[in-house]
């Protein structure tokens, strides 16, 4: 288990993974970063919302990163960034969005897509106590590109 409510297997989980033979095991580096944003976000986030969450992306090797064209600086590389969404529907997207926004601690949080009501997933990272940005974002499509605007 990386924390109480996420498992390993939810953790490095992939279809394009597993459909392509991508090797998407993190090392304990990778695996104790893991760890640390699962204890410092996702687990306070559960706790709110006081039921399941869905993890969408969790860590990426750096092959797979690069099969689904991911950004070459992505901290899901790293193990230091999760998308999580609300398809259990207990609480939605962009109130998980305010809530880590205000009470938590964190790198970058961005409100991927969707529209001014709601985001379709929520990105969110952590560093350090001492690295955190607290950078907020909202990504959207300008002409078949994403674009990262400030929040």
């Amino acid at each position: 288990m990386i924390s109480q409510h996420v498992s390993y297997k939810e953790g490095v989980y992939s279809i394009t993974a597993i459909r392509r033979g991508i090797n998407n095991t993190p090392d304990d580096l990778q695996l104790k970063r893991m760890e640390v944003l699962a204890e410092k976000v996702f687990e306070p986030l559960r706790e709110w919302v006081g039921g399941p969450i869905k993890i969408t992306s969790f860590f990426r090797s750096e092959e797979l990163n690069k099969r689904i064209g991911g950004s070459n600086r992505s901290q899901h590389c790293k193990g230091q960034a999760m998308d999580i969404d609300d398809t259990f529907k207990v609480v939605a997207n962009s109130d998980m969005y305010n809530y880590i926004k205000n009470n938590l601690d964190f790198d970058q949080l961005i409100w991927e897509f969707g529209d001014d009501k709601n985001p379709d997933w929520l990105h969110v990272s952590y560093v350090s106590k001492d690295e955190n940005r607290r950078r907020c974002l909202r990504a959207v499509r300008n002409g078949g590109r994403t674009t990262y605007n400030t929040i």
